[in-house]
């Protein structure tokens, strides 16, 4: 899974994050409204699921890299 993430290039995964995140940017991002719809817990149509996410994967890419693409320290002291 690290290298899968490690793969991953920064420069791709930055503008798609914010991109994708805040699409469209008015009224308002599909992302804010997905997520405001899941907390009142109207987030119940197929569209909308899909919606939450095509707008957030980039950003769970990002965690994902930040969290789990870091290469380990080796342990032979180097």
């Amino acid at each position: 899974m690290n290298r899968f993430f490690r793969n991953i290039p920064w420069v791709a995964l930055i503008p798609a994050a914010i991109l994708l995140g805040l699409a469209p940017f008015r009224p308002e991002p599909h992302l804010l409204e997905k997520l405001r719809m899941l907390v009142n817990g109207q987030l119940n149509r197929p569209l909308d699921i899909f919606d939450l996410l095509l707008h957030g994967a980039p950003i769970l890419l990002v965690l994902g890299k930040l969290l789990l693409g870091r290469d380990r320290p080796s342990s032979s002291g180097h």
